[in-house]
């Protein structure tokens, strides 16, 4: 892995040392890529998710585009960069992200367009296998296997593994094969694709944090006679989600300074932790008391 200096010197770079467009990757290799994003998850950790799964995946085809030494060791560490998305349509990224290797663009360009892409394919992918395709397989097979059918856990094995990999091969094939065409297109607009690329990942990351913090709420309520002043309602007249909006730009300005990932999930528990036993943060409205010890508070 590369180390912090090697970072920042990766990302004032633009352009590999070899610019020839490499020939295009056989089948084998390909296929190699195929079985290997099986193992996406290996590794899988808060700081990167799954940067080392992916990098694992990609070595094959990033060794047959990449003849110089530097550029390899270069893509390498570009390609060890955060990434997080469908295991079962990664070969739909991976394939994107070869043809453009391959074709020796910017490496700014590649990093954009792998992150904007797999970020909305996570979604994407968990609406149409975890909550569909998986509960259906389990329901068709689960009454079997509690029967004590052998065949029970033998087909639901073979119907979910056999259409996860139909789809990665599919897949990957279908965005390698588009991706040699898509790279013109782009080359000629690159920098208006990269910006496009960088507004949609904001996008997502906008998305994400309502949808996701949106049950971050204060339980402070204030005294005012008969009618007490609930500060969330406030809060959400002046911005919904205002909260988790707040919480995402300190973890931002962060990770700016230089915290690490790990620093900032330990500080927003300590938040979590700290606000909670106060009752500033809750998911209930609560009478706000300096020591929440010293009196009983009963919930609104």
């Amino acid at each position: 892995m590369a180390s912090k200096g090697s970072e920042l010197n990766l990302q004032d770079l633009q352009y590999y040392t070899d610019l020839t467009p490499a020939p295009r990757v056989d089948k084998a290799t390909l296929n190699k890529m195929v079985w290997r994003s099986c193992n996406l998850q290996i590794c899988f950790n808060y700081e990167r998710m799954q940067a080392i799964g992916w990098l694992w995946a990609m070595l094959p085809g990033l060794k047959a585009v990449h003849k110089n030494k530097e550029d390899l060791a270069m893509s390498m560490a570009q390609n060890l960069d955060f990434i997080n998305t469908h295991p079962f349509i990664v070969t739909f990224v991976m394939g994107l992200v070869l043809s453009m290797e391959q074709n020796k663009m910017d490496i700014q360009t590649i990093r954009a367009v792998r992150i904007s892409t797999a970020a909305p394919l996570g979604g994407i992918g968990d609406a149409l296998f975890w909550f569909t395709l998986i509960p259906i397989i389990a329901g068709m097979t689960c009454g079997m296997a509690m029967s004590e059918n052998m065949m029970g856990p033998i087909l639901y094995f073979i119907l979910a593994f056999g259409i996860e990999m139909i789809l990665r091969y599919v897949l990957m094939y279908w965005s390698y094969n588009i991706g040699l065409d898509a790279v013109r297109m782009m080359t000629a607009n690159a920098k208006e694709f990269t910006r496009a690329a960088s507004i949609l990942g904001v996008f997502i990351v906008g998305a994400l944090t309502a949808n996701y913090g949106g049950g971050t709420t204060t339980g402070m309520v204030f005294a005012n006679g008969e009618k007490p002043v609930i500060l969330q309602d406030y809060l959400n007249q002046i911005l919904p989600c205002l909260l988790p909006l707040l919480l995402t730009l300190l973890m931002y300005f962060l990770l700016k300074k230089g915290w690490t990932p790990i620093k900032c999930i330990v500080l927003l528990l300590v938040i979590g932790i700290v606000a909670g036993a106060f009752g500033i943060l809750g998911s209930g409205y609560k009478p706000f008391v300096p020591v929440p010890w010293a009196t009983s508070v009963e919930m609104l």
